[in-house]
């Protein structure tokens, strides 16, 4: 894998003569990164549309988009899997985006039970001095919140009404945060003047929430924003300790999603301002180093095996999907290596 040196300079001042000693220490960082967007169950709204195909999980393009725009490439990771093939991908991969959605946590063998997986062996990761990244959007943000919760019969959020654009009303200590501390000023006025932030959410997570399950102690908010009712919601936030971030709102809705109902904003403003959050969370996954055995193992992980299909004709809020899994498909193209189906050699003509 190619690496790329980032020089950092620090300054000292010798205040015994006066003198100034400049040291440079060089950071080397990932300038090759992947990461992995965990996959969720097709939504019913989908199926109707696919009924002979019967797809069974699926990835908004707008995320694979986002992620590709910061300087990654993308690794879909499928739900319904045993502890080892999520073990495997992420050896291999340099984090994982938790998207939004609108699937159920309570649902056997998927989304949650996948995002479970990838939490808890992220956390070891990162016990071992291994930095791993994880970065929920939405649903994948309270997603977050609920496994640090511990899942059960109750769900740690509480219900809300929010679909539409917001700004975000910034904690104090907003700049001592890791995702805060080096963004530009300008874009900090933009997320907190403008209705910019696209939310789309019927839950929600208050400070209630962390308090009650003292998670206060291993994570931090550091925006809000409110619902149509006034209820103030953590609208971003990160862990003390591992490189895990979360937000309520849709960076990658900005630039990559259309439907005219949906009056998401797309100055260049708002385009600016939402582009910083995959570009902060690539800049983590840069610190990460793990690779694929080669070249060709890569490629038939990546996401372009798969055909991303024009989904907002015929309806959807997303613009294009990428569809997963037909149920009961032939298994010619099987991946023997993952166990997915794909399309080798195909043309788009």
């Amino acid at each position: 894998m190619m690496k790329a040196a980032l020089v950092l300079t620090l300054v000292y001042l010798l205040h015994c003569e006066g003198a100034v000693v400049v040291q440079s220490e060089e950071v080397v960082l990932n300038d090759r990164p992947i990461i992995g967007i965990l996959s969720q169950e097709q939504s019913f709204y989908l199926h109707t549309k696919y009924p002979e195909e019967n797809y069974t999980s699926y990835i908004a393009a707008s995320y694979v988009k986002d992620v590709e725009s910061a300087g990654a490439r993308v690794v879909p990771i499928m739900i319904g899997r045993d502890r080892s093939y999520y073990e495997n991908i992420m050896s291999k991969i340099n984090g994982v985006l938790l998207p939004g959605g609108a699937t159920f946590f309570n649902q056997s063998n998927g989304y949650a039970d996948a995002g479970q997986h990838i939490y808890e062996i992220a956390q070891k990761l990162n016990d071992q001095g291994d930095y791993f990244p994880i970065f929920g959007t939405c649903l994948g943000f309270e997603l977050l919140v609920i496994l640090a919760s511990g899942r059960g019969k109750v769900e740690n959020r509480i219900r809300c009404y929010s679909y539409g654009n917001l700004p975000l009303a910034f904690t104090n200590d907003f700049r001592s945060s890791k995702m805060f501390k080096n963004a530009p000023e300008d874009v900090i006025q933009l997320l907190a003047n403008e209705d910019i932030t696209v939310n789309v959410h019927q839950f929600c997570i208050v400070d209630e929430n962390l308090k009650k399950y003292n998670l206060t102690k291993s994570w931090r908010a550091t925006s809000y924003s409110n619902d149509y009712f006034g209820i103030k919601f953590i609208a971003s936030f990160e862990n003390k300790k591992y490189p895990f971030y979360g937000v309520q709102f849709h960076p990658e809705k900005v630039a990559y999603e259309w439907k005219l109902s949906k009056n998401h904003p797309h100055t260049a403003e708002a385009v600016k301002a939402n582009r910083y959050f995959m570009d902060f969370f690539v800049s983590e996954c840069r610190k990460n180093f793990h690779t694929f055995t080669d070249v060709a193992e890569e490629n038939q992980y990546l996401i372009y095996n798969y055909k991303p299909y024009f989904t907002g004709v015929l309806g959807s809020a997303f613009l294009q999907c990428y569809l997963f899994e037909p149920r009961g498909a032939v298994s010619n193209n099987i991946n023997p290596l993952i166990g997915q189906r794909y399309q080798p050699n195909q043309s788009d003509d």
